[in-house]
């Protein structure tokens, strides 16, 4: 059970920063038999294990070396998660989220933690059972470790190996009653310190009573055999980050009272026999970790770790975070119950969420020692290469918090939010997949993502709405926006082969929503699936239809939301179309976009209101349909701008949440009108000044506290403040347009394929001083106030009257 931690060194960045390659995983590479021949290893199990059932099961394998080795590569895997031990050390945790058509393996060198004589190579393996999280597809308890070469196969996976089933864990199913919300990532862990063999992944530990591993069959690679099961792949993703991380302070305790120390693992916390006490911790900002708990005695007694990204009222409302009076924690929880041993330490199997942790601990008949509590960081290793400044000092706060929140909202996916669900959405994820390129610059999580969209495709051609997940789900629209994903990609990277691989799934998409354009009206008729275009009050959860945040025609027919967005979609995908020489397809979509526009504006346009309504019977009007009309051109020009002008500030329509804003935002950039964008950030500054410390799924009553979408403005603070965008596909060449609103001064650095460009603006009256650099190669347009200025690769600096 002891959790080591396993650091991935985070290097700084210097100044004009060289281009970093993120190809593949970073891991070593496995040897090319493997990727095509049947494995020698075996996929392995308790002889008891059941299919699917809850379970813990812990897997050894003694080595012995007559020297330490320099490598010793082995490719290790799981179903449903694992965690690597060797001597003790925790060295891998997987496998990568994926599906069994792509199951992916980690590529491990172990001679790091091997040494001369005696050597154990360990393994804790879990399945959840009917408690477990939507974002983990298994097929049944397993587990296989292969080594690369002849050398290494002496810890191949086979009868050689023993197990354990640890009966000390059971699950700790999530309060849903209390929560009152839709929570699926999984049960917390309860865990009977009296039944767990302590000591079990080190050389010590006496295994002689333990059986032998059941063989399940060989590990086959992808394309293998006759049956799809567990097609082994290379992870193609880092592994996640593992930082120590201390509690910041103690907010109030009662029963005892911790020393001033205590936080810093200086101090034990005891806690007298027969006695209760509870201790609030507060991280002080909102963190994904690891929690590690460790103690002394206290057998018969129990420790309760509660995580919450706020504490409630008697109401249920959070109000502000930062307060604690007459508040209390509901939560996802753990529990541990001591066997009276000498620094038993305590880990939950899966990360957890929380601002507040708080500790319940009933002492039984002798003292518990609490030694030591703190936290183990965890997310996608991104390094925030990028940077924002500007004189508003609001505006630093709001680019903490914003990449906090896309930094938690990463792990081996993209997931909409880490404390409930942890699910990877589409239409979260393309917001993310932008922050990502612009703040780190790699973009593996982002291919990552759009392949495994490509892959749950249903067969009428739409792909899920999230995934993976064992609950499919389809949001009709997010599958357009699947493309206009593709198109990012496109337009910010150059890799040919990646992007025409997804023009068949582009094709199907696409297809699905040509069939249902009514041809009486142009525009889309009835659409199956979930129709979500936003969460608005207009547009409820529905409890009779089993869902929400859908506009009206979506299932009647006539959306001209919809439509639009359809339209505009079809443009992207011509573009992309024509590029890879498809010119028919392009000309086909151009078409269809066409036509889906000038149905909307001969049926939806009112002219006594001067805007676009939701449907023909024009009962109905709202942000959205007028956003969608500038951005699929069915409005240009002079007319767009006052449009979309009034419609930014017009609080009689159904309003963009946080997360339509973004595409508010693109329709007022492209009608010249981006230099009001920071003075439209009103509720991301609200969520501040309430104690938010990551930024919320919508204004309050909020479910969750922490969600990807609401992270848009790490982006926009680059791409439209400080104006820096593609102006060719791949990033080839940039254009810089700053919106600076009423600042003095911004700066801000993005990633470049190439390297880094840079922008540093400084307003002089009416006139402005800039000084850029572009990476080697790169060339591009400065525009301020439609005076032009051309680019070129270095160090420049410009100045405007």
């Amino acid at each position: 059970m002891q959790l080591r931690v396993v650091l991935f060194l985070l290097f700084a960045v210097s100044a004009f920063a060289a281009p970093q390659n993120f190809s593949g995983s970073g891991l070593p590479t496995p040897s090319a038999h493997l990727l095509t021949e049947r494995w020698p290893a075996f996929w392995v199990t308790h002889p008891a294990a059941p299919k699917n059932e809850y379970g813990v099961y812990l897997f050894r394998k003694q080595l012995d070396l007559a020297r330490p080795p320099e490598k010793f590569l082995v490719h290790v895997t799981g179903d449903s998660r694992y965690r690597l031990f060797v001597n003790g050390h925790s060295v891998s945790f997987g496998p990568q989220r994926s599906d069994p058509l792509v199951w992916r393996y980690e590529s491990v060198d172990l001679a790091p933690w091997l040494h001369e004589g005696k050597n154990i190579v360990a393994a804790q393996v879990w399945s959840y059972g009917e408690d477990a999280p939507y974002a983990i597809v298994s097929l049944r308890t397993g587990f296989l470790l292969q080594g690369d070469t002849e050398t290494e196969r002496a810890v191949d996976t086979n009868e050689s190996w023993k197990v354990f089933r640890d009966d000390a864990y059971r699950p700790f199913p999530p309060d849903r009653a209390r929560l009152k919300t839709f929570i699926v990532i999984g049960p917390g862990d309860r865990v009977e310190g009296a039944l767990h063999p302590w000591g079990w992944e080190t050389a010590e530990f006496d295994d002689q009573a333990w059986p032998a591993v059941r063989l399940l069959g060989h590990g086959i690679p992808q394309g293998w055999g006759t049956d799809v099961s567990w097609w082994l792949n290379p992870r193609s993703i880092p592994l996640m980050e593992e930082t120590p991380l201390r509690l910041a302070r103690v907010r109030r305790a009662s029963g005892v009272q911790p020393a001033t120390d205590f936080l810093a693992g200086k101090t034990p916390l005891t806690v007298p026999a027969r006695t209760k006490a509870t201790v609030l911790l507060d991280q002080g900002f909102e963190t994904n970790g690891f929690p590690q708990l460790t103690v002394s005695g206290g057998k018969g007694g129990r420790v309760t770790l509660t995580y919450a990204e706020a504490l409630v009222d008697q109401s249920g409302k959070k109000g502000n975070r930062d307060e604690i009076d007459h508040r209390e924690i509901v939560g996802v929880s753990d529990e541990f119950r001591p066997d009276g041993g000498a620094h038993r330490h305590f880990a939950p199997l899966d990360f957890r969420t929380y601002r507040y942790l708080q500790l319940d601990i009933a002492a039984g008949e002798a003292p518990l020692v609490v030694e030591d509590l703190h936290g183990v960081f965890t997310a996608y290793p991104f390094q925030e290469r990028g940077s924002f400044g500007s004189d508003d000092p609001a505006l630093t706060r709001l680019w903490t918090t914003g990449w906090r929140t896309a930094r938690l909202c990463a792990f081996e996916t993209y997931v909409d939010c880490p404390y409930y669900e942890q699910l990877q959405y589409i239409g979260d994820t393309r917001i993310q997949s932008l922050i990502s390129l612009y703040v780190s610059g790699d973009d593996r999580l982002m291919r990552n993502a759009i392949e495994l969209f490509d892959r749950s495709r249903l067969p009428d051609g739409l792909t899920q709405s999230r995934y993976p997940s064992v609950s499919p789900q389809v949001i009709n629209t997010f599958s357009l926006f699947w493309i206009d994903m593709i198109h990012d990609y496109w337009w910010h990277r150059e890799d040919d082969a990646f992007l025409r691989a997804r023009l068949p799934g582009m094709e199907n998409v696409l297809g699905w929503f040509e069939q249902r354009i009514d041809p009486e009206t142009g525009l889309l008729g009835p659409l199956p699936y979930w129709t979500f275009v936003d969460w608005t009050k207009e547009w409820p959860w529905n409890e009779t239809l089993g869902y929400g945040g859908t506009p009206a025609g979506a299932r009647e027919g006539g959306s001209a939301i919809v439509s639009l967005q359809l339209a505009a979609t079809l443009q992207h995908a011509a573009e992309l179309a024509r590029a890879f020489g498809q010119e028919d397809r392009a000309r086909h979509h151009e078409q269809l976009a066409a036509g889906l526009r000038e149905a909307v504006r001969k049926l939806c346009w009112d002219d006594q209101r001067r805007l676009f309504a939701d449907t023909p019977g024009k009962r109905s009007f709202s942000q959205h349909a007028n956003v969608l009309a500038v951005l699929s051109g069915a409005i240009e020009g002079e007319a767009a701008r006052e449009l979309i002008g009034r419609v930014a500030h017009d609080t009689s329509l159904i309003q963009a949440s946080t997360y339509f804003r973004f595409y508010l935002l693109r329709a007022m950039k492209q009608t010249g009108l981006g230099e009001e964008y920071l003075a439209m950030l009103g509720p991301w500054h609200d969520m501040l000044a309430r104690g938010l410390t990551t930024f919320a799924e919508q204004p309050d009553p909020t479910r969750s506290d922490c969600h990807a979408w609401s992270a848009s403005p790490v982006y926009e603070l680059l791409a439209t403040v400080c104006g820096i965008e593609p102006a060719s596909p791949g990033f080839a060449t940039v254009r810089i347009e700053p919106h600076l609103g009423q600042l003095q001064h911004a700066e801000g650095k993005v990633m470049h394929p190439k390297g880094e460009i840079s922008v540093s603006l400084v307003r002089e009256n009416e006139g402005l001083q800039a000084k850029i650099f572009l990476p080697p190669g790169v060339t591009g347009t400065f525009i301020w106030k439609s005076q032009r200025t051309e680019l070129k690769s270095g160090e420049q600096s410009l100045r405007f009257p």
